[in-house]
């Protein structure tokens, strides 16, 4: 998983050179939210692998971000109130609440969400914290519970929306 990690990273530095709207801006990215709707997940409990994928995940899109120029700022002043957030990309704007408050320019949400272990659907939304209009977008679906299922869906969402 490392290892994987690890070639995830380098890799996302590849990514086509950003537009200039991202270089100099900070962000305010508050993870991924997992959301489990299968029967798996109720029987079942949570799973270590997709607690790994989810990390794994976070950190391509840091990185990615990063590697387009943005500068990811601390959440520490805001995670109080993050922590009593169930999911920041549906939470009636205390994402744009929170980003005002640490002086993001934009705000990033994604999450994932598990309908079966075959079938997961992925999305990530890049908000302008002044005005709340959604800049980049996407959402998509996946086939396959695997390390390499999640990263391609999220590459194809970077690659062919956040920074094309």
């Amino acid at each position: 998983m490392k290892h994987l990690l690890a070639l995830l990273l380098a890799a996302s530095v590849t990514l086509p050179a950003a537009a200039q709207e991202w270089q100099g801006k900070s962000a305010a990215f508050f993870g991924v939210t997992f959301l489990d709707t299968s029967n798996e997940g109720s029987l079942n409990g949570v799973r270590a692998d997709e607690t790994a994928r989810l990390a794994m995940i976070k950190a391509y899109i840091a990185e990615a971000l990063r590697a387009q120029g943005l500068t990811l700022l601390d959440l520490a002043p805001v995670q109080e109130e993050l922590d009593r957030t169930v999911n920041p990309a549906k939470c009636n704007g205390c994402d744009l609440r929170m980003a005002k408050r640490l002086g993001a320019d934009y705000t990033v949400v994604s999450e994932v969400q598990k309908v079966s272990n075959l079938i997961l659907s992925m999305n990530l939304y890049i908000k302008d914290t002044a005005t709340g209009k959604q800049l980049r977008g996407q959402a998509v679906d996946i086939r396959g519970n695997t390390d390499d299922s999640w990263t391609r869906g999220m590459r194809y969402i970077l690659t062919r929306n956040v920074f094309k």
